[in-house]
């Protein structure tokens, strides 16, 4: 499909001809809508995800299914999970959902084989985004275990700030403990600090940053 194309040369602007013709040829265009799983904790992995249009957001689940944001999948990216998974052929570790409404593209594992020895973009797309997505996990990490919680908070609403590029995060206090595996009460308590400091606006469903 020429739409189709058209969508994988601008979302992936460094892939060469004939590897798009082959993700035309082969891959599955599928619809996620805001708030879909796409992959549970646990799911069996056939396919990589390319994201094309929308927003996947990336969380590790605990045995009792509370979730721990980790990261954001933005048009133009894949998700190295899946990657990783289909090569190795686990079940996922991670559980994988819709924050809008996306199109993503689903790549078999016997084309992600060939294009690692046929198309060198495709390879040197694959390493780069291992690379993201371990320079993510470490930024995680250093905040889980060098920063105060009111640290992390600013970490996070940053990091939503710039992957949504606005100033207001459509996010409550709730769904930030849930993310922070925290409590509501604690992250109420800080975001009013950090209010009152002049670093945040709170607002009903949404919080506004001015930093």
């Amino acid at each position: 499909m020429k739409h189709l194309v058209e969508s994988i040369q601008e979302k992936f602007p460094t892939f060469e001809d004939a590897l798009i013709n082959s993700i035309n040829t082969n891959a599955l265009l599928k619809n996620i809508k805001n708030e879909e799983v796409l992959i549970h904790t646990g799911q069996n992995i056939r396919s990589s995800v390319l994201v094309l249009t929308g927003l996947l957001k990336v969380y590790r689940e605990d045995e009792d299914g509370n979730e721990f944001f980790m990261y954001y999948i933005q048009p133009g990216e894949a998700c190295a999970l899946t990657m990783i998974c289909v090569m190795k052929q686990e079940t996922s570790k991670l559980l994988v959902k819709g924050v809008a409404d996306s199109e993503i593209l689903l790549i078999p594992l016997m084309c992600m084989e060939t294009w690692m020895a046929e198309y060198k973009t495709w390879y040197k797309f694959v390493i780069e985004t291992y690379k993201a997505r371990f320079e993510d996990l470490l930024l995680t990490v250093d905040q889980i275990a060098f920063r105060n919680m009111d640290e992390r908070i600013e970490f996070y609403l940053k990091k939503h700030q710039h992957v949504l590029q606005s100033n207001l995060i459509p996010i409550t206090h709730q769904e930030i403990a849930n993310e922070l595996n925290s409590s509501r009460e604690v992250i109420s308590r800080l975001m009013k600090k950090m209010a009152e400091r002049g670093k945040i606006k709170i607002h009903r469903n949404n919080v506004e940053l001015l930093f």
